[in-house]
């Protein structure tokens, strides 16, 4: 009976250890940026862990009046490419810190 409250015990400074590592790691992560682009390059944006859009370039030639659209449509496609690469950079790290533990879906 109490050979199962050590057991528990471990279990349960493994998780706050795990948790105070995962904390860190987030706080990392706020600071790295990532970097997207669209068009060939045209349309460039950066956006840090946080998912905030930190700076956007627009190449002169992806301006063209007559097909905003475009353009629009080129911003677009850049954010979604940064923000998907955000999703990756977090859930690889995370990854790294849980291999090998057995977690349900959802946890990180």
């Amino acid at each position: 009976m109490f050979g199962n409250m050590g057991n528990m015990q471990g279990m349960m400074k493994k998780m706050q250890k795990l948790q105070a590592e995962m904390a860190k790691l987030q706080e990392d992560l706020k600071s790295r940026t990532i970097e997207a682009s669209a068009g060939g390059g045209v349309v460039t944006v950066v956006a840090n862990g946080k998912k905030e859009l930190v700076s956007v370039k627009i190449d002169p030639s992806a301006v063209d009046p007559e097909d905003v659209d475009m353009l629009q449509d080129l911003l677009l496609a850049a954010v979604n490419e940064a923000m998907r690469k955000v999703d990756e950079m977090s859930e690889r790290e995370m990854s790294k810190l849980t291999a090998g533990m057995k977690l349900p879906p959802g946890m990180l």
